[in-house]
């Protein structure tokens, strides 16, 4: 079973115990009293991004007690990396109308390039916008980020130098939830 399909269920007191997202999900519902909660699992799906890529997602559910996340992402070397997408739901929400507002929204945020490959290097694009996600760099011992843009990973440094082509102007950073859209 892959890494991203295990989670670490438990306390300090009682210990912890490695579970599938299924059984997870299954234990959630039962403490929570929620008899009616459904863990339904869904195929991958191939969507094209705005160069014509072919980006392959794959899902998972979380049921946290008060709400369920379905989350869609891309895999690099077995685990989830690139794009990431999530939508959050009360625990009886219909699992096919979460799965297509889901979908929605990744088919939204592939529409849309914010970086391009230029003469001098990666720039930010015309529209002087970028959407990502903040991750943790690994290279640097995770003491600085590294963002995620158009499913690619970026570096602080070479996202510094994307910045230096508008020296002199404003910007504005929102920082949102993963679920929420932007």
């Amino acid at each position: 079973m892959p890494s991203f399909e295990i989670v670490e269920y438990g306390s300090m007191e009682a210990g912890y115990k490695r579970l599938c997202r299924r059984c997870f999900n299954r234990e959630v519902a039962t403490a929570a009293g929620l008899d009616n909660f459904e863990h339904v699992e869904f195929d991958q799906i191939r969507l094209e991004d705005a160069e014509g890529k072919i980006r392959e997602f794959h899902f998972t559910t979380f049921l946290f007690g008060t709400g369920v996340a379905l989350d869609a992402f891309e895999l690099r070397n077995g685990n989830p990396g690139g794009y990431r997408f999530q939508v959050i739901a009360e625990p009886d929400e219909d699992p096919l109308a979460m799965l297509s507002r889901l979908v929605a929204k990744i088919r939204r945020s592939l529409a849309v390039k914010h970086l391009e490959d230029g003469e001098h290097g990666l720039q930010i694009g015309q529209a002087g916008v970028v959407r990502g996600r903040i991750d943790s760099d690994a290279a640097q011992d995770g003491r600085l980020p590294l963002l995620v843009v158009d499913g690619r990973e970026i570096s602080w440094d070479d996202f510094g130098r994307c910045l230096m082509t508008f020296e002199g102007a404003q910007f504005k950073l929102e920082i949102s939830d993963m679920s929420e859209e932007l």
